[in-house]
């Protein structure tokens, strides 16, 4: 219940950054770790953002106080892609939009020293995947964040939102750069970046996109989750039943 009712604020929390002043919405938000992505190194930074029912705003906020490229893609409702486009740039001004198959486009950019936001745990299917675990369950993930960083030599740096209980705002985290990474391995770099969402999933599982079927793609031709018991392909929501939830 927890979750379908943290999906149907992405609504009103979509309404709220594409539309509400900018000195409104500094009332609402925390962020640590800003000092890491305002180094000037002159190193790009791949900002390894998670779907986290959250993710709409807390890129919003995120963007009020760091440029970051982010990778889009055009929706098909000419309207919407519109108003989208709008709400997302307006806060984010020096930011450049990247398509989101554009892999030289965001090696060019990183390369320049810039923050590329990418958020690689969806399930892409077999292509340019592997398989490691996640929940303790294989799923496919996709190996372009070791690609970009090889390419590029930029850092990744983890990147969680949270919405704070009781309406009193939000919390945006800015975590320490990944170690040894590429680690030269593209599944033990897989592995690493699932237990990094894992980890913070389980801080509050109730905010993960849910929705999003990370599991449908399976190895070796195992049933999908998603299946109802009758085994018509209609999809249900499944969430590994190995989290603790908060109470």
């Amino acid at each position: 219940l927890k979750n379908f009712q943290s999906t149907a604020l992405v609504i009103f929390e979509s309404a709220i950054i594409w539309w509400w002043p900018a000195w409104r919405l500094r009332k609402l938000v925390t962020i640590d770790g800003l000092e890491t992505l305002q180094q000037d190194s002159g190193q790009g930074i791949i900002l390894l953002a998670m779907h986290f029912t959250t993710l709409e705003i807390g890129a919003g906020f995120l963007s009020m106080h760091q440029p970051i490229d982010g990778l889009y893609r055009r929706h098909k409702n000419a309207v919407f892609d519109y108003v989208q486009r709008r709400g997302r740039e307006r806060h984010n001004q020096q930011g450049h939009v990247i398509a989101r198959d554009d892999l030289r486009g965001m090696v060019k950019a990183l390369k320049q020293g810039r923050v590329v936001w990418y958020a690689p745990d969806q399930d892409m299917g077999y292509r340019h995947s592997v398989f490691a675990p996640f929940f303790g369950i294989p799923a496919a993930t996709v190996t372009a964040t070791t690609r970009l960083a090889s390419l590029s030599n930029a850092v990744v740096v983890p990147f969680s939102q949270t919405r704070l209980d009781k309406g009193r705002g939000y919390r945006l985290t800015i975590h320490s750069p990944i170690i040894d990474f590429p680690s030269g391995d593209e599944y033990l770099d897989a592995c690493r970046i699932n237990a990094i969402i894992e980890r913070q999933i389980r801080l509050q599982p109730e905010q993960y996109l849910w929705m999003h079927r990370r599991f449908k793609t399976r190895p070796n031709g195992k049933p999908s989750p998603y299946l109802n018991q009758d085994k018509r392909k209609q999809t249900k929501e499944f969430i590994p039943k190995n989290i603790s939830w908060r109470k």
